[in-house]
């Protein structure tokens, strides 16, 4: 019995390597300020194109680099490529917390996205996924070319020009959790 636990285990570990929502529940319900927070998240990332994405080494020693991801998905899934050789996959491998940060120089405003990255490496997805021009970053898509899944659970925002400037004490910015407790 026991081996059937444990190997039981390792699926569904592997089937949230392999990008899945590991059924999160997701939050469908927003205030009508958390639905303002959402609307002005979009128009940052539109702007903002590119994203830092934040890793965490060995160490627990945070890790960032620029990236070009698409547009979020439905509940703000967002698919970035790597080549599967970059640090920023053993880090994902080894632990799967990570954080998107957009930011507006001309808003003054940013959003971070924090939660999980997984890793996808199956063709249909690849051949799904991908970006005109990216053929010579990746000039074999089979061996070069790896996708990451961003599944966030909170987004948090800063926007001066529109007056979303967070908590006035603690500069804690607006938060909108998207994953029910």
């Amino acid at each position: 019995m026991k081996f059937w636990i444990i190997l039981l285990s390792i699926i569904l570990l592997n089937s949230c390597q392999s990008g899945c929502n590991c059924d999160l529940n997701y939050k469908t319900n927003f205030t009508q300020e958390e639905k303002n927070i959402l609307n002005m998240a979009d128009t940052i990332i539109k702007s903002a194109y590119y994203t830092t994405l934040i890793t965490l080494d060995n160490n627990n020693q945070p890790r960032a680099r620029i990236v070009e991801p698409f547009l979020p998905k439905k509940n703000y899934v967002i698919w970035m490529a790597t080549n599967p050789k970059s640090r920023k996959v053993t880090q994902i491998k080894n632990n799967s917390k990570t954080t998107l940060h957009y930011f507006d120089k001309n808003k003054l405003a940013y959003v971070s996205l924090m939660g999980n990255a997984f890793l996808v490496n199956d063709d249909a997805t690849k051949n799904k996924i991908w970006k005109d021009g990216w053929e010579k970053f990746y000039p074999n898509k089979k061996t070069d070319y790896l996708l990451i899944k961003f599944i966030p659970k909170t987004i948090e925002l800063i926007n001066i020009s529109d007056n979303f400037t967070g908590d006035v004490h603690t500069w804690k910015p607006h938060q909108v959790k998207l994953i029910k407790k």
